[in-house]
């Protein structure tokens, strides 16, 4: 299958379910394309790229990127921002992407919080879904730690609802059963809230100066 480079643009925010400047999903597309974020608008090129600049092919996950009259220029007196933000014009948006042979896009995560496990591409987004549907988590974060085995391995951050009780193994059981083993967390830490930022997104930064070192104690959790 050739790689898909179209002539249209998904804006850009950072809203997996609908970025703006895409199309809205017609009622008939509504549930066979669940989950996408509908095709494109006009006027803007749009790419998604593997991490060598190349072209992914359809239904491969890659970085969205775009280009047109409608995508900033660039970062007001930021040149570095801008050198690692543009390629020949191509705006890097960070979200990592797939399409589909009918030309749907979905966007799965944010680039930049994907790790790598074992070889494995693991994208937080798709745990942190699954860790929702414990009816007493409140909310989720995933992010990968070192691991001397492994390379990275998923921790997850939660916030239990007031009355309610989780344990550590409940999480694990409930990954087991509905993730592959990579894409487990092998380390689980309960926190009151987890951190956000002034737009009230859930500040990812943060959690991994917060827990990114690991203790021994940490290593021996993550190697198992």
């Amino acid at each position: 299958m050739g790689s898909p480079r179209r002539r249209a643009a998904a804006g850009l925010r950072h809203d997996r379910d609908q970025p703006r400047g895409a199309d809205p999903l017609d009622k008939e597309d509504a549930a066979r394309k669940a989950g996408s974020s509908g095709k494109p608008v006009l006027h803007t090129e749009v790419r998604i790229v593997r991490p060598d600049g190349s072209d992914a092919d359809v239904g491969e996950l890659g970085e969205l990127w775009v280009r047109g009259p409608n995508v900033t220029p660039g970062y007001w007196n930021r040149p570095d921002a801008n050198r690692s933000s543009f390629t020949d014009g191509w705006l890097h948006t960070g979200d990592a992407t797939r399409v589909d042979e009918e030309g749907f896009y979905y966007i799965v995560d944010r680039w930049k919080d994907m790790y790598i496990s074992g070889g494995e591409n693991v994208y937080p987004a798709e745990v942190e879904s699954v860790l929702h549907q414990l009816a007493a988590v409140a909310e989720a974060a995933i992010i990968g730690i070192p691991s001397e085995q492994w390379g990275e391995v998923g921790m997850a951050i939660v916030a239990v609802k007031p009355g309610h009780t989780l344990s550590a193994d409940e999480i694990h059981a409930h990954c087991q059963a509905n993730l592959a083993r990579f894409k487990c967390p092998r380390r689980i830490e309960f926190v009151d809230a987890l951190p956000r930022n002034a737009t009230g997104k859930i500040h990812k930064p943060t959690l991994r100066k917060t827990f990114s070192a690991s203790s021994p104690t940490d290593k021996q959790a993550v190697a198992s």
